[in-house]
């Protein structure tokens, strides 16, 4: 598994371990996913599943074993709609939702921390997302961008800190703004 790791070049702690393209997606399974969780957790403090939308085998496999879920959604009703059932399946079939099931969770704020959900941030558009993204840079690492800064925020409350909410406005632009472009 270690050999398998790919440490990122900008950032000393950070490390990927990039899912199989070749290998059939129903290769995975739950005991095997588990597994390879729970030896990264021997090594590092966080261990952060990005899965694919929607609610396929990957999506349930990474939902499974999560201490803690972030939902990302869109404006759009069937996004928003697919956010919600992922909400009810994290809430029901959940490695966390198990042991509720079974009582060995009988805490009311366990039951409250598996149901209920906290707003981490709100993402604005930006074309600092694209720019990164077409140079292969995250985009939280450009802390000038609202992009990067909202992202900044939301890790930043998931680790705990208390940190004001921004960008929760969604800021209209004018005619000569969107011919012209604006602040990012």
């Amino acid at each position: 598994l270690t050999q398998a790791l790919i440490k990122d070049k900008r950032l000393e702690n950070l490390y990927v371990l990039a899912a199989s393209q070749t290998r059939d997606k129903d290769a995975l399974t739950k005991e095997g996913v588990g597994k390879v969780i729970d030896e990264l957790s021997q090594n590092f403090e966080f261990v952060i599943c990005d899965s694919p939308a929607g609610i396929e085998t990957g999506a349930h496999l990474a939902m499974y074993f999560a201490d803690e879920a972030i939902v990302v959604t869109n404006p759009e009703v069937s996004s928003v709609r697919d956010s919600d059932r992922m909400l009810g399946l994290l809430a029901s079939k959940s490695r966390r939702a198990e042991r509720v099931v079974k009582g060995e969770m009988l805490g009311v704020e366990d039951v409250e921390e598996i149901l209920a959900i906290r707003l981490l941030g709100v993402i604005p558009e930006s074309q600092a997302v694209l720019k990164a993204s077409n140079q292969g840079v995250p985009v939280i690492l450009d802390d000038q961008s609202d992009a990067g800064q909202a992202y900044g925020d939301a890790v930043d409350r998931l680790l705990g800190k208390e940190v004001a909410h921004r960008f929760l406005d969604v800021q209209k632009k004018g005619l000569m703004q969107r011919l012209f472009g604006g602040r990012e």
